[in-house]
Order: C-alpha cells, then sequence, then structure tokens
C-alpha cells in the first residue's frame, strides 16, 4: 500500500533492456510500492515480474555499508588515496596498459561515462570492457560491419506493426516479458499476424509461435544464407548497390539446407512466410550473439533485410534486444574497449583527437584494449597489475569462472565497486567500495530502442555507499585530475555526454544529443524519455529506411557469410550445454534473490535433459547429475523434458557462491570467443553427464541464516526464513547433531524416524513456534515444500513433519503465477470445478496470467494436461 504523504516518482527498471517505466511510492515503512509507468513509451504500464518485485529487494541485508581495505573498514579517504596511489604507481612503473576497468550494464550512462573517460583520455589505455561483451558485442560488431555505425534501426512499435516477427535465439516470454507481452497483444488484435520462434529448445515464447523452427544449434547463419539465396532467386533484391552484394550472394548460394536440422516443409514454410510478409521484423537476442561466430549470424540477418529494404521503415528491420538494462548506454559512452564515446572510432586518429581535445585529456589510448576473455587472461599471466571491478561479478559470470577467480585471486591489486558485501568477486578485493544501487542512484539508461530515460533517487544511500560516478570522479581527482572530473551532480556528467555528442555529430556520429547541452539540474530532474538522436540537425526515428547508411559512401555493407557450427564434440565430453536465464531471476540474485516470491517458481540450479539422455545415463528426475567440463564441474538437479533435445541440454547462469556454490554453471563455459566480436559462446560448451551417487537428499526450512556443509545445496529466500535443497555421498552418523549445526540451534528438536525407508524428519519448536526443519530421505525428498515454508513462525501442527497439508490447509503447491502467488494446486482445482478452457477464463477466475503474462504458457499446458487427464 502506497503512503498518502508520498508522491510517486518515475523511474526506470533496472533489469533487462527493454527500459520499462516504473512508478515507485514510499510505503511510508521504508519500503516502496512499485507498478508499470502507464506513460512510458516502452512497457505503457506492463511489468514482468522481477519489475513487479523490485520494492521487495531494497532493504539493507547484504549491503556493503563502508569501504574495507585487506577485510577491515575503513574511512573513505584513506580507501580512495589507497586506490588512487596504488593505480598510479603501477601506471608509472609498468605503463598504462597495467591496469583494467572491468564495468558492467547495469551502471547508470553517467557512471559510464566518467570511467570511459578516466581510462581512455587520462589513464590512456583503452583496457576498460565491460559484462556487455557477454551479450550483446557480436550485435555491435554486425551493425558496425554493415551499417557503418552501432546502430538499432527500428522501434518497440515496429514489433507491433509487423505481419511476420521472426524471434532467433530469443525466449522473449522470460528474457524480455514486456516485449513479449506486446507482441502477444498485436497478435491477438490482428491474428492473421505471424510469429515464428527459431531455437533448438522448446521455451516459452513457443506458445505463441505459428511456427517452432527446432534449428540445429549453430545452424543460424545456414538458415540466413538459405534465405538470401531464396531472396535472389525470387528476383527480390531490391538493394543492386549494396557493397559486397556479389560475394554475399556467391556465399549464401553454397548454404545447405540439411545442415539447418529442419523438415523441408518446415524450411519452406519459414521462407514463403518471410518472402511474402513486406513488413517483417527479425528479433534476434543471446541465441545469436553467443557464438563462436556470433558476429557473423548477426551478418546473415542483417543480409536479408538490408538486400530486401526490409529495414527502417514501419513494421520492417533486425532488432537486437539487449539483456541489461543500460548496455546501450554503455555503447554510447564507449564503454567497450575498441570503441570512444559516442559512437566514435578508437581507430581513427581524427576521432581520437576530437575526443582529447575536448576532454583536455593528456594522453589518449591509441588501439582497441582488451576484450573481457583476454583481460582476465591478462591478469592471469600478470600483464595487468591492478583491476577495477565496478557492478559486476565475473567470478561466477565470466565464462571459465573457476579460471577468472584464481586470476582475480593472484592479481597485485583488486578493486571492487559493489553494493553487497559478500560475492564471489568481492572475496577476492583488497579494497571493497559501497556503491549506491536502484532507488539510491540518479542518472540515465538507454534500452534497446534507443531511448534514454531516467533512474531517479527514491531512497537514501545505504550506510556510506556512494554514487559510481563520483566514486570514480573522486579517484581521479587524487590521480592528479581533479578539474577535469569535478561534477558536483549527474545532471553535469550527462550535459558533458551531450556536448560531445555534438562533436560526434559534426564528425558523422549517428549518436548526438546536442539538443542537451547545457542541461540544468531542474531540467534533468525533470527529462522525459527521448529517442536518440536529438540535435538540430537530427530527431530520433527509425534509421537506413532511405537507403542510406553510415558508411563512407552511404551504401549498405553486406558480409559474406561462411557458415561455420560451434566446435566438434569429443568422446570424453559429448554433450553440448545450452545456458541461459530463467523466468523470476536476474544474473547472479544479488537482487532478486532477495525476493522471496522471485524464488517460488524455480528455486535451484537444474540441468534439463532429453528422457532419451536421461534413460541412457540413467538419471531420473529429481536425482543429481555431475556435469563437467575441461574446465570445470557441476552439480545439477535433473529435469527431465522433451522441450530440448537429444544431446543438447540446458542449464541456467544465476546461481552463485551465496546461493549454489556447485551451479555456478560459468565455471563449465569456455572461453571461446568470437574473433570478430570478442563475445564468449557461451551456449556450446562440451560437457559430460554422470548421475551423483547421492547417499541421502534433505529439504530443511529455517527462520535464520543456515550453514550447509555438504556436497550439494541451494538456498532461496523464504518470507519469513530461509530453504535449502540439500544433498550428499556420505551420511553424518547423528543426525540431531547435524540439524543443530546446519541450523545453529542448540536445542533438542521433535525427531520422527522410519528406519526401513531410511527416513529422518526433525523440527526445532521454540516457544510453540516452528524455528526449522529438516526432511531427510534417500531419494529426492517427496513433500508440499509450500506447506512446510508456510509454517515457519506458526504453531507447530501435527502434520507438518508429515510433509503434507491437511484437510483444512489447501496446498498451494508449486508456484505458477508469481506476481500473485498463485501455485499448481489452486490453478488445477479450478480448471477442473470451473470448467475453465482458455487462459484468459483462468485469469477471470484467479487472476493468474493477468500482470506480466510470463506464467501464460504454463497457464496454456496445465489446461492442456487438464484437458488429456480428462479424456483417459
Amino acid at each position: 500500500m502506497t503512503h498518502p504523504a508520498f508522491p510517486s516518482t518515475r523511474t526506470t527498471c533496472p533489469y533487462c533492456g527493454v527500459g520499462c517505466g516504473v512508478l515507485a511510492t514510499p510505503d511510508g515503512k521504508g519500503g516502496l510500492a512499485i507498478k508499470g509507468d502507464p506513460d512510458h513509451p516502452a512497457n505503457k504500464g506492463r511489468l514482468c515480474v522481477k519489475g513487479s518485485a523490485l520494492g521487495e529487494t531494497i532493504g539493507h541485508e547484504g549491503r556493503l555499508l563502508a569501504p574495507r581495505i585487506d577485510g577491515r573498514e575503513a574511512d573513505w579517504d584513506e580507501a580512495l588515496d589507497l586506490v588512487a596511489q596504488r593505480f598510479s604507481q603501477t601506471i608509472a612503473e609498468h605503463g598504462p596498459d597495467s591496469v583494467a576497468f572491468y564495468v558492467s550494464g547495469q551502471l547508470l550512462t553517467e557512471d559510464y561515462y566518467v570511467a570511459n573517460k578516466l581510462m581512455k583520455g587520462f589513464i590512456g589505455s583503452a583496457n576498460i570492457d565491460t559484462n556487455s561483451r557477454l551479450c550483446m558485442a557480436s550485435s555491435v560488431a554486425g551493425h558496425r560491419r554493415a551499417f557503418g555505425s552501432d546502430t538499432v534501426p527500428g522501434l518497440y512499435e515496429d514489433l507491433e506493426l509487423a505481419d511476420t516477427v521472426v524471434l532467433v535465439g530469443s525466449n522473449l516470454a522470460w528474457c524480455h516479458p514486456v516485449l513479449y507481452q506486446r507482441i502477444a497483444a498485436a497478435k491477438e488484435a490482428r491474428p492473421e499476424m505471424r510469429v515464428v520462434v527459431i531455437d533448438p529448445r522448446r521455451t516459452a515464447t513457443c506458445d505463441m509461435a505459428d511456427l517452432h523452427l527446432a534449428i540445429a544449434p549453430g545452424a543460424d547463419a545456414v538458415l540466413f544464407n538459405l534465405l538470401l539465396a531464396e531472396i535472389e532467386a525470387r528476383g527480390l533484391i531490391r538493394d543492386p548497390e549494396a557493397t559486397g552484394l556479389e560475394a554475399a550472394l556467391a556465399a549464401a548460394r553454397l548454404a545447405v539446407p540439411g545442415e539447418t536440422g529442419l523438415a523441408p516443409e518446415d524450411l519452406a514454410r519459414f521462407l514463403d512466410l518471410w518472402l511474402r510478409s513486406d513488413k517483417v521484423v527479425t528479433v534476434y537476442s543471446q541465441g545469436v550473439n553467443q557464438s563462436e561466430s556470433g558476429t557473423d549470424k548477426v551478418n546473415a540477418i542483417l543480409n536479408c533485410h538490408m538486400a530486401t529494404r526490409r529495414i527502417g521503415r514501419p513494421g520492417m528491420g533486425p532488432f537486437s534486444v539487449t539483456g541489461q538494462p543500460n548496455a546501450m548506454g554503455g555503447r554510447e559512452v564507449g564503454g567497450l574497449a575498441n570503441m570512444l564515446a559516442c559512437h566514435l572510432d578508437i581507430e581513427n586518429a581524427a576521432h581520437r583527437a576530437a575526443v582529447q581535445g575536448f576532454w583536455g585529456a593528456p594522453r589518449m589510448a591509441e588501439r582497441p584494449g582488451l576484450k573481457a576473455v583476454d583481460m582476465f587472461r591478462a591478469v592471469e599471466d600478470v600483464r595487468i597489475k591492478a583491476l577495477w571491478i565496478i557492478c559486476t561479478n565475473p567470478a561466477v559470470s565470466m565464462p571459465e569462472a573457476d579460471r577468472v577467480a584464481r586470476a582475480i585471486a593472484g592479481c597485485d591489486f583488486v578493486v571492487v565497486s559493489d553494493m553487497m558485501a559478500q560475492t564471489d568477486t568481492t572475496r577476492l578485493a583488497h579494497v571493497l567500495l559501497p556503491a549506491t544501487g536502484w532507488g539510491e542512484k540518479d542518472g540515465t539508461v538507454t534500452n534497446s530502442e534507443r531511448r534514454i530515460s531516467r533512474q531517479r533517487r527514491l531512497l537514501p544511500p545505504v550506510g556510506r555507499a556512494r554514487d559510481d560516478w563520483r566514486i570514480l570522479a573522486d579517484v581521479a581527482g587524487r590521480m592528479g585530475w581533479r578539474d577535469a572530473f569535478s561534477w558536483q551532480h549527474p545532471s553535469e556528467v550527462f550535459a558533458e555526454h551531450a556536448a560531445l555528442s555534438g562533436v560526434a555529430g559534426a564528425l558523422g556520429s549517428d549518436f548526438d544529443i546536442s539538443d542537451h547541452v547545457g542541461i540544468t539540474r531542474e531540467d534533468y530532474d525533470v527529462l522525459r524519455p527521448f529517442l536518440w538522436p536529438q540535435s538540430a540537425q537530427k530527431r530520433g526515428g527509425r534509421f537506413f529506411g532511405d537507403g542510406r547508411y553510415h558508411t563512407p559512401d552511404g551504401r549498405a555493407r553486406m558480409v559474406a557469410v561462411a557458415a561455420r557450427g560451434p566446435q566438434p564434440l569429443d568422446e570424453a565430453h559429448p554433450f553440448r550445454l545450452n545456458t541461459g536465464r530463467v523466468r523470476d531471476h536476474w544474473h547472479t540474485m544479488t537482487r532478486t534473490g532477495l525476493s522471496p516470491r522471485l524464488s517460488r517458481h524455480l528455486a535451484e540450479p537444474f540441468l534439463e535433459l532429453h528422457p532419451a539422455d536421461a534413460a541412457r545415463l540413467g538419471l531420473q528426475a529429481a536425482s543429481l547429475a555431475e556435469v563437467e567440463s575441461p574446465h570445470g564441474k557441476a552439480l545439477l538437479r535433473v529435469l527431465i523434458t522433451e522441450r530440448v533435445a537429444p544431446g543438447h541440454p540446458f542449464a541456467p547462469i544465476h546461481w552463485s557462491g551465496e546461493t549454489a556454490p556447485t551451479g555456478r554453471i560459468d565455471a563449465l563455459v569456455q572461453g571461446v570467443t568470437d574473433p570478430v566480436s570478442g563475445q564468449p559462446a557461451s551456449k556450446s560448451a562440451p560437457v559430460a553427464i554422470r548421475p551423483f551417487a547421492a547417499a541421502w537428499y534433505g529439504f530443511a526450512v529455517s527462520r535464520q541464516p543456515m550453514k550447509p556443509d555438504c556436497d550439494y545445496w541451494a538456498l532461496a529466500r523464504l518470507p519469513g526464513g530461509q530453504q535449502a535443497e540439500l544433498a550428499s555421498g556420505t551420511t553424518p552418523e547423528d543426525w540431531v547433531a547435524e540439524a543443530q549445526t546446519l541450523f545453529g540451534i542448540a536445542a533438542e528438536p521433535l525427531v520422527v524416524r522410519d528406519r526401513r525407508r531410511g527416513i529422518t524428519r526433525l523440527a526445532f519448536v521454540v516457544d510453540g513456534q516452528l524455528q526449522a526443519a529438516l526432511f531427510v530421505s534417500p531419494e529426492p525428498v517427496a513433500l508440499s515444500r509450500s506447506h512446510v515454508a508456510a509454517a515457519l513462525g506458526e504453531a507447530c501442527s501435527p502434520d507438518l513433519l508429515a510433509g503434507r497439508a491437511g484437510a483444512d490447509r489447501p496446498d498451494e503447491g508449486a508456484l505458477v503465477c508469481a506476481c500473485f502467488g498463485i501455485g499448481v494446486n489452486r490453478i488445477l482445482s479450478a480448471i477442473t470445478a470451473q470448467d475453465l478452457v482458455t487462459v484468459e477464463a483462468i485469469g477471470a477466475a484467479l487472476r493468474a496470467g493477468t500482470n506480466c503474462g510470463s506464467c501464460r504458457p504454463e497457464l496454456k499446458a496445465l489446461i492442456a494436461a487438464s484437458s488429456r487427464i480428462a479424456a483417459e
């Protein structure tokens, strides 16, 4: 509930690149009530469940409250003096390229701008790269090769205006839910609209598809080469002057249909749909980008749109959707190692001179710096001796994560700026600097359609946390450059960024927001979302619809794509592991993990396997599998479905040393990168899989934080505490002592044992209330987790250790709709009792599926399952 004394503040969601507007209202108790901003053009009032739960993630728990040096608390002056002194000393002794910044697409543009200015213009190295390298660098490289600039041609409204929307390697329903909702609403309004999903997995997005192409992994470039060849065969080339057209066509003619893994009739249907629809939008995401040939895949898509002039006009064009809230803003300020600010080229002497002159910089990076994977290799071999990591967790999220963690641990001097005190990366730092988080920060972000929006400060900083731009500027001042970093407010940083964009615009850059030169703090405070460019010469809209590009001759540049598949598997690692996100979590869960309801949908890491693979490996549903690559190991819960193809399992990326240390999936991912973009191939890790010989499985709940010490554990937040999934290959001698250690409780528990079945169940009751409970079994523990979790802090009922709700306590079951907390049992009961046969009918009866819409595919599946049962 909102508080009448506090007005709502318009701000922007800090999750994916959709860039949804949010109305945040203080509730009078230190929290925030959250709803979608109906006036924001990106979401028009819609929010996904992660955005809706933002108010549940703003507490102080786990926050880094003060600077720390070698584990002890320090004041800001001491910490900043040390950072400046160590970086200055390292540069003086070993040169500018001996230091590096690794930053994040979750920074605000103002933070990103200051980091880029400091590293490239004052330190004089381009060794600044970002975790955005892991999600959209191939799209940047493809854009620059084709368009001459990193320009997204279209707008979100094109998704609604298109006659055919093609989603390539994009689980939009889970990863960009609001865009999925916009397409679904458009399709409902215009049933003739067609949606094609191209993905080896059958994801939730396929629920909306008229055609799902379960393409062979890595064959995207083959498919779009076949499309380009068909474009030529049907005489549909509309841009015969495009540079490289003949070479691109020659390469396309070599494409072999059989390499796509598609049935001929499905391939023919796709080609027909694409070519018969003038208004086609091709949306692509990580399934294209995260590949050792991701840039070529991007260019294969762009080739088709440029050749047919299906680009830059209403309802048509290629569309890269970014994974992070400000990946686009980072690109705009040159946050990548191979770019300059405002889309200028670091390898262009005139561009370098212009930026250096504008900044009054003493030295300027003259060549690209190290991209993410190479950067951490340079840390490993001690070429980089001082490293500053800002707003990201590379010891979990980088490929070969164990190797990266060892490299960071061995670095001479490591600074980490973060909100959270305990992450896999903060544990490796010499200096920790507390940063403000969402709700405490003030600045701008740019979404996937080039729309710049404000994030606004709603809450005071926690502890002694400071904004990232201010921390960077204070270090720059101590390194001798105080005048160039003397801003007093983020509006001044934004104004400088806008002024530099005017310089870039005069040099021909597509990025120009010089209308905002000299913006005042008052105007910045009320700045409305706007599309770039915005200058006296240019206004935001679509690009390239007139056939003019940002190349020197103004012509499109097509690229001859020689389709290459992923690296071959070997006998020791016969499976190709795909990785990605789940519906309700974000990155390494430092924020979403704070919300109990966001963990109720999927509370632990898992390995999704095809039934044939599971049978061959001797794996049962809910058992544990050891997954091993040449780079690391993981231990994951087995989920058996036909959504994945044989030989191609899937695992999510979110779990860390804080939540499930054996679920750090990027420890398995190889550090193989695209040769053009430097983006890692995160979706094709060669792995071996074998059963884990568990002596016991456990499920625990506790009002206090638990301290698991066993082979497998996964923690998740509950409204009244924590839950844990547990397993081990060895059995403790004394389960009571084991439980007391796990919970930190000295009291004697209630104990129920079934020695014949090997089951032990313990409950700790204090003053009549349940404090903790542990359920142990030689098989995966079967009980009502929602029932047990709801009993925490309540009077201990007789049915608790049975693990099932009594007749007077309905069991919600596994969560399906996180927005309204509606479980599978309630949904199935309503379907049966009320004869509900549509998702809309479930929504009318229960509200499930009526807010963010991400659960609608699951609701549809439950209706289908109920229908099958009724027919049997």
